[in-house]
């Protein structure tokens, strides 16, 4: 259900005119979380010019809080301190307050989770940046408690204190937020600067060795708990291992994945991944599913099974993509962005058991189900159970005297009938806005998924979906952000353009439909004109007709979605290949150039650049098949793992791709394995031409 659709759930039908009269601005607005604050009694701004006009007008300072609509905290402090009419009176008098959804606006999220990083070293949501007229941040944090706790001050202390500091110290705010915008002017413009450092195959392997000391050889992942999914580090290690053959790598990412989908993050019931795990073993997640993270781990398990070709990987893409059609798909063709965490405000209530709810569905002599799921009357999680995989099903079945068949179809069984129960509950709600970025990454994996699993209903769907995409966040020619209910607003930022240019690149290869090239080709020249940097070959995060923060970033390292600067250099890479354009490879050599130095040193902040860095020491090609039976030798092709090839197809000889001109023959269909530099002689053998890529 989506938010708007609850809050009419909750009201008389007669009540629209209380509604309006009751709401503050937020209530015009598109974004769920703004939505969920429209009724408080924080007289709330969208983020807007005409607040900050207002703050210049009456001499306040401005509060921009930032959350998003899955955020647990973000719901906590609503609660805690956005409907307390006395506190929202004292912010009403003392600031211009604007909520902003990080979703719709990442641009003001990433400068202000910047801003508070430096000052405090550490950040998340909700994001409380404290800011002058000019948009200038001089004082922020995260969660505030109503009460002074955990060693932290309370909400209305720390608005005492700032309006008291704006009051009596006007001047020295005004230099300290001057101060920082210089500094983070600053820190962008040294996040690529790199000595331009030489790498190949073996400096490649000390990434995968860097990596490896920060693995937990135990239970999978990187680092401590927290445990996020890691999954641009996770594909880097699987493509190490393709190239060199070295198990340690393939070992870990193997052993990732698997931890993951045996434990609580992943949905056993319903597939999907939540957004990280609480706990070391992947056992407690934060229960919010996120679009881009499930379409993330799809595209990491397509590149596990085509080197394993084990079938747990296969059916976990399936159920995790069935999951994205069922729970997060428009009707129109498109994706949300998010599920709740909480319902009927909990936590994690919609997916937990009690040990009487499971026993009235169950019962409670189950033994193979209650050992299979790691169900117990005291619980594995605040006196509930999370389920996960808590045992092997033949050992399970071996020491139940059954067979191994039987406790399979039996534990399929159960999963079913829990499932429909479970559909009986509150569910939480749907984040129901669409963004560029995230669809474009889910197009990705429906794409991959058809290449990996060799079923061409995948790449149907990821053709479909590719449709709506350019017809629905199109907005008078021009690539828009966010879409809902049929209205597409905000400008596309760069990681909107970058992935969908990556989307219609991969889309294009595997179904040998030209037209998705050349459009990726339109679209990269857009991003050459509008967004590069002023050094020539990195990408500000906002075009240049784009003004609404002080400053203009550079993001090159990875968040929980690939840098768009990382993938925009992968873009050109390929580009640079099908177009015959020089420049566009000799750009993204540059970035990786001056990248390389610090992927090396911090890999897993820089695991997208550390693919495509391993790429291009493996020598990337582009394998053009061409002639009558072309889309044959591309099938042929495809079902073999080769990341450091890019496959063309044409069966006629007309094509607007330059790389088609003269590799024609008459009577023959051939494939040219082709570099930055030539293409190779034509060959018809597929077998010969695998042993060509990988010399």
């Amino acid at each position: 259900m989506s938010w708007t659709a609850y809050l009419q759930t909750c009201l008389p039908h007669d009540s629209h005119a209380y509604l309006y009269k009751m709401s503050n601005r937020l209530i015009k607005e598109q974004s769920p979380y703004l939505l969920q604050h429209a009724h408080n009694p924080v007289d709330w701004y969208p983020w807007c010019d005409e607040a900050f006009e207002q703050a210049e007008k009456m001499n306040k300072p401005v509060l921009v809080s930032i959350g998003y609509a899955a955020c647990h905290w973000c719901h906590v402090m609503e609660k805690e301190s956005f409907e307390d009419e006395e506190v929202a009176g004292f912010m009403n008098s003392n600031f211009i307050c604007i909520k902003v959804d990080r979703e719709e606006h990442p641009d003001v999220d990433h400068l202000y989770m910047d801003a508070v990083q430096a000052m405090s070293g550490s950040g998340g949501w909700p994001l409380n940046v404290f800011v002058n007229n000019k948009k200038q941040p001089f004082y922020g944090g995260t969660y505030y408690p109503p009460r002074p706790a955990y060693n932290r001050p309370s909400w209305i202390q720390i608005l005492e204190w700032i309006s008291g500091l704006w009051r009596q110290q006007q001047d020295e705010v005004a230099q300290q937020a001057e101060q920082m915008i210089n500094h983070l002017k600053q820190a962008s413009e040294a996040g690529f600067t790199g000595s331009g450092k030489p790498w190949d195959m073996k400096t490649c392997q000390e990434m995968a060795d860097t990596l490896l000391k920060q693995a937990d050889r135990v239970y999978g992942g990187f680092g401590n708990a927290p445990k996020f999914p890691g999954t641009m580090a996770i594909s880097f290690l699987l493509e190490h291992y393709h190239f060199t053959g070295y198990e340690a790598a393939l070992k870990q990412a193997l052993l990732s994945l698997d931890m993951m989908l045996e434990g609580g993050i992943y949905d056993q019931l319903g597939g999907g991944f939540a957004r990280y795990s609480t706990d070391a073993k992947w056992l407690a997640p934060h229960f919010e599913k996120m679009l881009y993270d499930n379409a993330l781990i799809i595209s990491s398990l397509c590149d596990a099974y085509m080197i394993t070709k084990e079938n747990r990987y296969k059916n976990i893409i399936e159920e995790t993509i069935a999951f994205t059609e069922r729970e997060l798909k428009d009707a129109t063709g498109g994706y949300y962005s998010a599920i709740d965490a909480d319902s009927e405000g909990e936590e994690g209530k919609f997916y937990t058991w009690t040990w009487k709810e499971w026993a009235d569905v169950l019962g409670k002599e189950d033994n193979v189900a209650n050992a299979y799921f790691g169900v117990s009357e005291k619980g594995n999680w605040e006196g509930t159970n999370i389920l996960h995989v808590a045992g092997d099903i033949e050992d399970i079945a071996i020491s139940n005297k059954l067979s191994a068949e039987w406790a399979e179809e039996h534990i399929k069984n159960v999963k079913k009938r829990l499932f429909a129960e479970r559909e009986k509950r509150v569910r939480p709600i749907t984040d129901d806005k669409s963004l560029l970025s995230w669809n474009a990454l889910m197009n990705i994996a429906l794409t991959k998924t058809g290449i990996a699993l060799e079923k061409e209903s995948y790449l149907q769907r990821a053709t479909e979906h590719m449709h709506w995409m350019l017809e629905n966040f199109s907005k008078n020619d021009e690539l828009m952000h966010t879409w809902k209910a049929g209205q597409a607003r905000i400008s596309a930022n760069l990681d909107d353009k970058a992935y969908l240019v990556q989307a219609l690149l991969q889309l294009g290869s595997a179904s040998g439909n030209n037209s998705w090239v050349l459009l990726a080709h339109i679209i990269s020249e857009d991003i050459l004109q509008n967004f590069v940097h002023k050094d020539g070959n990195f990408f500000y995060y906002t075009s240049v007709a784009q003004n609404d923060t002080p400053v203009r970033k550079v993001d090159v390292y990875d968040g929980a979605i690939p840098s768009a600067n990382a993938v925009m250099a992968g873009n050109l890479m390929l580009l640079g290949l099908c177009m015959e354009r020089s420049d566009m490879h000799e750009q993204a050599y540059a970035m990786l150039q001056k990248i390389a130095e610090k992927a090396m040193r911090y890999t897993y902040s820089f695991g997208h650049w550390a693919i495509l860095l391993q790429r291009y020491a493996a020598k990337m090609k582009l394998l053009v098949c061409a002639g009558a039976y072309a889309g044959l030798k591309k099938e042929e092709l495809q079902k073999n793992f080769i990341p450091q090839g890019f496959i063309l197809t044409s069966e006629k000889e007309i094509s607007d791709l330059p790389i088609f001109e003269n590799k024609f023959l008459e009577g023959q269909t051939c494939i040219f394995v082709c570099t930055e530099e030539a293409c190779l002689r034509p060959e018809s053998d597929t077998e010969r031409v695998l042993a060509l890529i990988n010399q």
